[in-house]
């Protein structure tokens, strides 16, 4: 099973309420892809992680998960959220 690793961006979180942008905050780390979402569901266990080193991101803390995940995004077009699951 392949490990997801799942994190706040603080540079997109800062640049959002700076800018009044309205990016998603959220990375899922998974393999060698990285997607992001407004909304995350992970659809089992899962566990929040502060082991004292770093992601390469440079992330502190994470939640980690071998789960299904769902990721949620608005779209320009739509004001409701569209997902897929990685």
């Amino acid at each position: 099973m392949t490990i997801k690793r799942i994190h706040v961006n603080q540079h997109v979180l800062k640049r959002n309420s700076k800018q009044g942008e309205n990016e998603p905050i959220f990375t899922v780390k998974c393999s060698n892809r990285n997607h992001y979402g407004h909304t995350i569901k992970i659809k089992g266990p899962s566990e929040l992680m502060s082991p004292g080193k770093t992601l390469s991101c440079g992330a502190k803390a994470w939640i980690e998960t071998t789960s299904p995940v769902e990721i949620w995004q608005e779209t320009e077009t739509e004001p409701k959220m569209t997902g897929y699951e990685a």
